[in-house]
C-alpha cells in the first residue's frame, strides 16, 4: 500500500469524516491509476457488448417502431451503460475483499481517522472509475453510430442517473466484499446479478415476454434506468408495459431504486465492516 497521511481535522465530526473520506478516495484512485489493467478490463467487456450485439445480433432484432440495426445500436447503448455501471460493484467487492485479506484495513485502524473513510473513500473511488469507463463506452457508442437526440442538461442528466446508481451498486458491492473471505469469492458472488441485465430491456424490448415475466422485467430496477436513460438520451424507448408507474415515469422510480439501494445496503455495509474489523 502506498503511503498515506491522515491527520484528523480540527472539530471533527461530519468534516473530519468527510475530509477522512476524499484521503481514502485519493489513495485507492492513485492506487487504481498505477493499475491500468483495472480500467482496460473494466472497458473490454462491454465493447464487445456492443460489437456483439451491433454487428451479431442487431440485424435480428427491431425496436418496436425504429427497425433496422441502426436504431437497434440507439436503442443499445443505454444498455451497455448501465451494464457497465451495475458490474461495476465488482470493483468494489473485489478491492475491500483484497484489503481485508492484505490487512490492509488493519493498518487504516491504527491511524486517527474516521471509521466511515474506508467505505465511502472506496465508494467514491470507484464511481469515479465507472464515470471514466463511461466516456470510453461514449466514445465506443460514437463510432458505431449512437447518438444523443435530446437536449444537452436532458442527456447530462442521463449519465447522472448512471452515476448515481454507480454510486448505490458501490455499497452492495462493499457489503459483498466484506462478507466474503477473499477476492476470487467477491468477483464470483458478483455475478450474481448478471441474470439482472438480461431480464430487462437493456438488449430486447419486454414486449416478447410472457405476461408474467414482463411484468418482473418492467418493474427491475435495471429496466427502469435503462429506459428512463433513452428518453433522456432521445433514443427508441418502446415501453414494455404503458399504462404503470415504471413504464410512465422510469426515471422518478429509478431515482427510488437507488435511494432504496443507499438506504438499505449503507448501514449493511457499515455493521458489516464493524464487525469485520472488531474481531
Amino acid at each position: 500500500m502506498s503511503a498515506v497521511t491522515i491527520e484528523p481535522v480540527s472539530g471533527g465530526g461530519l468534516k473530519w469524516a468527510l475530509a477522512d473520506g476524499l484521503t481514502v478516495t485519493k489513495r485507492n484512485m492513485l492506487g487504481m491509476m498505477r493499475t491500468p489493467e483495472i480500467i482496460l478490463y473494466g472497458a473490454i467487456q462491454p465493447i464487445m457488448f456492443v460489437l456483439l450485439f451491433s454487428y451479431v445480433f442487431g440485424g435480428a432484432i427491431n425496436v418496436p417502431g425504429a427497425p433496422g440495426a441502426k436504431y437497434y445500436r440507439e436503442y443499445l447503448m443505454a444498455g451497455i451503460f448501465a451494464q457497465n455501471v451495475l458490474f461495476g460493484l465488482m470493483w468494489t467487492s473485489v478491492g475491500l475483499a483484497e484489503d481485508m485479506q492484505r490487512g490492509i484495513v488493519d493498518r487504516f485502524r491504527s491511524l486517527p481517522m474516521a471509521r466511515s473513510a474506508v467505505l465511502t473513500g472506496r465508494a467514491l473511488a470507484d464511481t469515479a472509475l465507472n464515470a471514466f469507463t463511461l466516456l470510453i463506452m461514449i466514445l465506443a457508442g460514437l463510432l458505431v453510430g449512437w447518438r444523443v437526440h435530446s437536449s444537452v442538461l436532458e442527456a447530462l442528466a442521463g449519465f447522472g442517473l448512471l452515476l448515481l446508481l454507480a454510486f448505490a451498486m458501490c455499497w452492495i458491492g462493499a457489503f459483498i466484499g466484506l462478507s466474503v473471505r477473499d477476492s476470487r469469492t467477491a468477483q464470483s458472488a458478483g455475478m450474481i446479478l448478471f441474470p439482472v441485465t438480461f431480464l430487462s430491456n437493456a438488449f430486447v424490448p419486454t414486449q416478447g415476454m410472457p405476461d408474467w415475466l414482463r411484468a418482473i422485467a418492467d418493474w427491475n430496477p435495471f429496466t427502469t434506468v435503462v429506459s428512463a436513460c433513452r428518453a433522456l438520451f432521445g433514443n427508441p424507448n418502446p415501453v414494455g408495459n404503458p399504462g404503470t408507474l415504471p413504464g410512465d415515469h422510469p426515471a422518478l422510480v429509478s431515482l427510488g431504486w437507488a435511494v432504496l439501494v443507499l438506504v438499505v445496503f449503507v448501514p449493511l455495509a457499515v455493521r458489516k465492516y464493524r464487525m469485520a474489523t472488531s474481531r
